[in-house]
């Protein structure tokens, strides 16, 4: 006797309709697929293989982008409105997030505890707490270089010094890159210590009167000028660290 499969076992189907073509292979549409699959789908692909073949089906669904997922007739909507479908987080670009100044101290702490694992020596010191300093203030000065006139811009909304000489917001990831640099070889301690000293000092006060006394809500420049790290605590324990570790090489206490 044939037993007739329940909806139960039948595998669920979803229709795809998504941008293929010899330059371009849209990306959301990939993304789109596997998520598609992850979730138990049976995926019917269709590709859009022209600007032509994509202009008109979006005219024909009345739609602005693809890819586009249809799901037991329905039309979901792009990627983003997959993952709300399956319940999931969609990301939103202007929200506010630590995670690039967190991805820096991560990556520096790494790097520190790997230097002084290099030369064999206790991984908990304070060597692995002055490189741990000294590179993140390299890693943050190469995140503002990568667009050094809109770190520059974004700068000058809370930087005192920058305010009064607009070219000291260019100089400033060359001045924090160079200082963290020399911190870290050891080199030319009497430049690198007034340098971190000198930008770190301004920093701190210009950070805790624009958020702590003026109460500003601002974006962060100490990741580059395209972030959306909100300023205040992150950013003054940027400037404190540079002064702590200025001051204490100053002291030579090593």
């Amino acid at each position: 006797m044939t037993t007739l499969a329940t909806d139960a076992t039948q595998p669920r189907k979803a229709i795809l309709y998504r941008m293929v073509m010899p330059g371009h292979i849209c990306p959301y549409g990939l993304k789109a697929r596997w998520l598609l699959r992850h979730k138990g789908y049976e995926v019917e692909d269709h590709w859009l293989t022209s600007r032509e073949e994509t202009d008109a089906f979006k005219a024909a669904h009345d739609v602005r982008t693809t890819p586009q997922i249809f799901i037991d007739g329905r039309r979901v909507g792009g990627h983003d409105d997959l993952r709300r479908h399956f319940g999931l987080k969609v990301a939103d670009p202007k929200a506010t997030s630590y995670t690039p100044v967190l991805a820096v101290f991560t990556v520096g702490a790494l790097l520190a505890i790997a230097f002084t694992a290099m030369q064999a020596m206790p991984l908990v010191s304070l060597m692995t707490v002055e490189r741990f300093i000294a590179i993140t203030m390299m890693l943050l000065a190469m995140l503002k270089l990568q667009d050094v006139e809109r770190f520059a811009t974004m700068f000058l909304n809370y930087d005192l010094l920058a305010r009064r000489y607009v070219p000291y917001g260019k100089l400033y990831p060359f001045l924090e890159l160079g200082a963290g640099m020399l911190m870290l070889t050891g080199w030319l301690n009497w430049l690198s210590i007034p340098v971190a000293l000198f930008i770190g000092s301004i920093g701190a006060v210009s950070v805790f009167k624009a958020v702590y006394i003026e109460k500003r809500e601002l974006k962060c420049a100490c990741v580059g000028g395209s972030s959306n790290v909100p300023l205040g605590f992150v950013s003054l324990t940027e400037n404190v660290m540079m002064v702590a570790m200025a001051l204490w090489m100053l002291a030579g206490i090593h």
